[in-house]
């Protein structure tokens, strides 16, 4: 059966001038033909979804270790918050949804087990070697670590899509070449000098709407794991001013609401009032630069999706409590350090024995390699566990595992 392309909507409705256009994509490194029924971004998105590295993210930590309970978000979870409310704002100001929804779901696949603990410990270990940095970590999966496809290595996705992932928080280098958070990662580097991704420039507004649901999903995520963990009261969301306004909104409306409807009408006021208030900046700041395409976007002096100053110190204000109340709370950091230890015992194992990683795919090679490369290669290995799968990992190969909970 024949398709009759110029029917297909191909999932777009009317864009912006200044959205990314598939049809005019920079493309991708390695040539492809084209689909006759899903447009680059679409393309891109779905190669994101059907990777290993996608669903490894099931078993992933957050910020509650997966033992503690099966209703607290994991990474997966967190993706898909971070995707619709991405595809949301997209839609709200007519650029790619594809795009917007590809780099959330594509922006945590470089993350170790054990959330940001297994990513501190996995830097420590890699200190001599360069450092471990989980963006990075995903562009390495998507460019290099994923082993799917007969004509290259990786996902080979658009330029479009790889720029969202590696500068979705904002230019990583001055004009000048010079590294504005510190030297940007090597891995990053490298690959820029096959395909580069102008790290002195602001990405898309697709990547950008990316970046900001990410603030979004999990300032809200965490409040509700941590009211439901117990860490977290409602007493204690009083403390903010922007919670303590939407908590008296429901109170009056509600006055004899159970708890856990309570929250969740608190969870989602705070995402619409968030979410509407970027779109209202992106709105102020488009009618100013007023860009004729993409490339305006990228070279702006600022962000274009991102919060007004009274949102932006709402949100400091909600991460000061949850740092506070939750990530530093004695029991969270106990647990940590048996994570980190978990991390931390793991790569000193495969540093001299590398054979024990039973099902990396260089084993055979590993004893050939210089240390550095050795080194690269188990925190490959390592950031690509599961919380599961590292536990396990540790009991094979130990007689004592901490116990995470």
């Amino acid at each position: 059966m024949t398709i009759d392309t110029r029917s297909l909507g191909f999932g777009s409705g009317e864009r912006a001038i200044f959205a990314a256009d598939p049809w005019s994509s920079r493309g991708r490194l390695f040539p492809e033909g084209g689909s006759l029924t899903r447009s680059e971004f679409q393309r891109d998105r779905d190669r994101i979804v059907h990777t290993t590295a996608f669903r490894r993210l099931k078993h992933k930590t957050q910020v509650f270790i997966g033992v503690d309970g099966d209703h607290y978000r994991t990474r997966l979870t967190h993706t898909i918050e971070v995707a619709q409310i991405a595809r949301a704002l997209a839609r709200a100001l007519k650029v790619d949804e594809d795009l917007a929804e590809g780099v959330a779901l594509v922006h945590d696949f470089g993350h170790t087990p054990f959330g940001h603990t297994g990513e501190d410990a996995l830097d420590e270990m890699l200190k001599p070697y360069g450092g471990f940095d989980h963006n990075a970590q995903s562009l390495r999966i998507v460019t290099k670590l994923e082993r799917r496809y007969a004509d290259f290595d990786g996902l080979n996705l658009t330029w479009e899509s790889l720029e969202g992932l590696v500068k979705h928080n904002g230019p990583m280098m001055t004009k000048a070449g010079e590294g504005i958070k510190g030297p940007v990662p090597q891995p990053i580097l490298d690959y820029c000098e096959i395909h580069d991704l102008e790290l002195a420039s602001f990405a898309s507004l697709e990547a950008q709407v990316a970046a900001i649901a990410d603030d979004i999903a999990y300032n809200t995520h965490d409040i509700d794991d941590g009211l439901r963990s117990g860490f977290l009261t409602l007493d204690m969301l009083e403390d903010v001013p922007f919670l303590a306004g939407m908590m008296r909104e429901v109170r009056d409306r509600y006055p004899n609401l159970e708890p856990s409807r309570f929250a969740h009408e608190i969870m989602r006021r705070q995402i619409t009032h968030m979410v509407e208030d970027v779109i209202g900046v992106a709105q102020e700041r488009l009618a100013k630069l007023k860009p004729q395409r993409a490339e305006d976007i990228r070279g702006a002096d600022q962000a274009v999706a991102t919060f007004s100053t009274e949102m932006a110190e709402t949100d400091r204000q909600i991460k000061r409590m949850l740092f506070s109340r939750i990530y530093h709370h004695p029991d969270i950091m106990r647990i940590r350090a048996g994570a980190a230890d978990i991390v931390c015992d793991l790569f000193r194992a495969y540093m001299v024995a590398p054979q024990e990683m039973q099902s990396h795919y260089w084993v055979s090679q590993m004893p050939d390699l210089s240390e550095a490369a050795r080194a690269r290669h188990v925190g490959d290995y390592l950031a690509g566990m599961t919380d599961t799968y590292a536990v396990k990992a540790h009991q094979r190969l130990f007689d004592r595992t901490p116990e995470l909970r």
